[in-house]
């Protein structure tokens, strides 16, 4: 049986287990059982696999139900939760999108950013409120096998604090980049001075022990933002890119980088858009560097230069101008470039 949309609930179940059994397994107990809970449950998969692409995500059901103020209850109870206030739920996800604006991020974008010589110019794609656009701006502790080491643009502006664990001393950054302007593109941009919006992306953290310093952090990135507000242009990122990266200054490298973002895109729509960060340097004449964490099976190009026995279970893989590099936590606590070394 199919959806009037030609979704089979099938298809619904399995990207429900997916995300239990590969995202939310050892981060979210809470969203792991109901997600799973959800994928063997035939009325939910049915009313899910009838709503369009974007509402199916589960976290922006998830979200959406929390900001409905559904309780944090084991699965029986928040469903019949959820089947009584089903069309508030879809109502709210109709109005928002999943913007998971991760600031922790940036400590496993900084490996590569932090080497390119002279300034910088950032171009985030999904931008959100603009929390990762502000790597310059942040503290940072990095453990690795051998030793801590530790970045700060002051020795007393502390005020947001990011951890990583690395796999290799000489992948730590050494110093802190010179941003010169930094610029976002998203369909829904979220205004940092915004209390309720920036309740909405702590609504989107997910529940658990392991998250709660995620929601102090991101409150702490929402002030940093807010004190000096990044360009979000509101857009389609395959329509707008090109334009955006164009107004960036001459003499400064362009980065271009997203998380995350690609995977809402149409196999078609990434092609596109690999297509166009291929020959952006020559449309926009100045040096650019592509700077991606995408999961796997998001971009082929990248996916074929991956050993096929490569576990990346809840890891982006970080590629550089398309060539991948290293393994990223989704929430920036780990970066592993064992892999990739001497390919």
């Amino acid at each position: 049986m199919s959806t009037t949309d030609g979704t089979d609930p099938a298809r619904v179940a399995a990207l429900y287990d997916d995300f239990g059994r590969h995202w939310a397994h050892g981060t979210s107990s809470l969203y792991e059982e109901w997600a799973l809970g959800i994928a063997g449950d035939r009325e939910l998969t049915t009313r899910i696999a009838g709503l369009s692409r974007r509402l199916r995500q589960p976290n922006l059901l998830f979200a959406s139900a929390r900001w409905a103020g559904s309780p944090l209850a084991p699965f029986a109870q928040w469903r019949e939760w959820l089947l009584a206030a089903w069309d508030r739920v879809l109502d709210i996800a109709k109005e928002r999108s999943t913007q998971t604006n991760e600031p922790n991020r940036c400590a496993t974008l900084l490996p590569v950013i932090s080497r390119i010589d002279g300034p910088v110019a950032l171009l985030e794609v999904g931008a959100a409120a603009g929390l990762c656009l502000f790597p310059d701006r942040y503290a940072y502790e990095y453990s690795t096998p051998t030793r801590i080491r530790r970045l700060a643009p002051s020795a007393d502006d502390r005020r947001v604090n990011l951890a990583c664990r690395i796999d290799a001393d000489d992948v730590v950054p050494d110093r802190l980049p010179e941003v010169v302007w930094r610029r976002g593109i998203d369909l829904n941009p979220i205004d940092p001075r915004d209390p309720e919006e920036v309740d909405w992306l702590a609504t989107l953290v997910w529940p658990g022990p392991d998250h709660d310093r995620r929601v102090e952090r991101l409150r702490a990135a929402a002030e940093v933002a807010a004190s000096d507000p990044p360009e979000i242009i509101r857009g389609d990122l395959l329509e707008t890119v090109t334009e955006i990266a164009a107004s960036a200054p001459h003499d400064a490298t362009l980065v271009v980088f997203h998380s995350a973002v690609l995977l809402y895109l149409d196999a078609a729509g990434r092609e596109r858009f690999a297509d166009i960060m291929d020959g952006l340097a020559a449309e926009v004449d100045r040096r650019v560097v592509w700077l991606s964490n995408e999961s796997r099976g998001t971009l082929t190009a990248v996916d074929a230069r991956v050993p096929a026995d490569l576990d990346t279970s809840r890891r982006f893989i970080q590629s550089v101008d398309g060539a991948p590099i290293a393994l990223a936590g989704q929430h920036g606590a780990t970066y592993e470039t064992s892999a990739f070394r001497g390919r």
